[in-house]
């Protein structure tokens, strides 16, 4: 399968580009709030059109790489959640109005689907070439499942994000948004907007998450096709699952031990390949039993704890106003 026909390629993109045509230039033209109805329908015609793309390798390549397509999806889409946690964090820091979320979203993951393309084109070619390389990925996986599962949540900080000091002391930035423009032309010259500051800590943040996930998907699969495109599939109803879960984050507390256990489990799989061979249908189990565990343990101890008498909860102290309004960084 590795000589995928150009046809194949070029049939997935102009899906995809029809498809990211449709959300902005008819269904998103206007710029407004993302209702929770509106982000369920979205959700499903993302999962839906991954489904049938899904049936369409395994009619043309077989149940075996269908079955590597799935798996890599669903690790993809779950390791995709903690994205939506970080844009939550991001969108709360730059105070950005809620009607703007979706056209930075929008933007943000065009620009992660030509990153992740190069960064699975690199990885292609060095395995290709280094098959050792495949030992250094699965033990960064494993190193990131340990950090992931013991270390303290150090929360995300805007603010000292490289990229964005750098581009604010070249380029001049408005002081306040100008509508859903991440440019405009003030007093004869061009100026960014906060919300291209947005942008870009939403790039460099999707940067970061590339460098777990798709090693995590060559864990799987070194077929370049499969690989991107169960990528690109899952990274393109990031959107929708942000406005759909962006206000319940909270209540999946067993979601991250759960992603450890996944990342380490894909590790594993990968630097003992040589010695023990698990069959993609075991690995699909495991990453679907865990990842239906940790959503499953997480409801049920939001439920138990919705149920404690009151009497039981731990006192807050007096309340403390905690939504003064900040201007967002110029």
């Amino acid at each position: 399968m590795t000589g995928t026909p150009l046809s194949f390629w070029f049939g997935f993109h102009v899906l995809i580009f029809f498809m990211l045509a449709l959300d902005l230039g008819i269904f998103h033209r206007k710029t407004h709030e993302v209702g929770l109805k509106e982000a369920a329908i979205w959700s499903v015609v993302w999962v839906g059109l991954s489904l049938f793309f899904n049936l369409f390798v395994w009619h043309q390549f077989g149940k075996q790489r269908a079955l590597e397509f799935l798996t890599g999806y669903i690790i993809e889409k779950s390791l995709s959640v903690d994205n939506v946690f970080v844009f939550v964090v991001i969108f709360n820091f730059f105070v950005v109005p809620a009607s703007y979320h979706h056209r930075v979203l929008f933007w943000g993951i065009l620009g992660a689907l030509m990153m992740r393309g190069a960064f699975i084109a690199a990885g292609t070619a060095l395995i290709s070439r280094f098959h050792w390389i495949l030992y250094v990925f699965g033990a960064f996986l494993i190193y990131t499942a340990i950090k992931l599962a013991f270390s303290k949540d150090e929360g995300v900080h805007p603010e000292r994000n490289p990229v964005v000091i750098h581009f604010r002391r070249w380029f001049p930035v408005t002081a306040n948004y100008v509508e859903a423009h991440l440019f405009v032309r003030q007093d004869g010259r061009w100026m960014a907007t906060p919300l291209f500051l947005v942008l870009l800590v939403v790039e460099t943040t999707d940067l970061i998450f590339a460098l777990d996930s798709i090693p995590a998907v060559f864990a799987i699969t070194r077929e370049p096709f499969i690989v991107y495109t169960s990528n690109v599939c899952a990274i393109l109803g990031l959107r929708a699952l942000y406005f759909l879960l962006a206000g319940v984050m909270g209540m999946f507390r067993y979601l991250k031990p759960g992603l450890a256990i996944i990342l380490g489990f894909v590790g594993l799989k990968m630097c003992l390949e040589k010695w023990i061979d698990i069959s993609i249908g075991h690995s699909l189990g495991v990453v679907a039993a865990v990842l239906f565990g940790a959503v499953a343990l997480s409801i049920l101890a939001e439920r138990r704890e919705r149920g404690r008498p009151s009497a039981d909860l731990p006192s807050l102290g007096p309340e403390i106003e905690t939504s003064k309004h900040r201007e967002p960084l110029a």
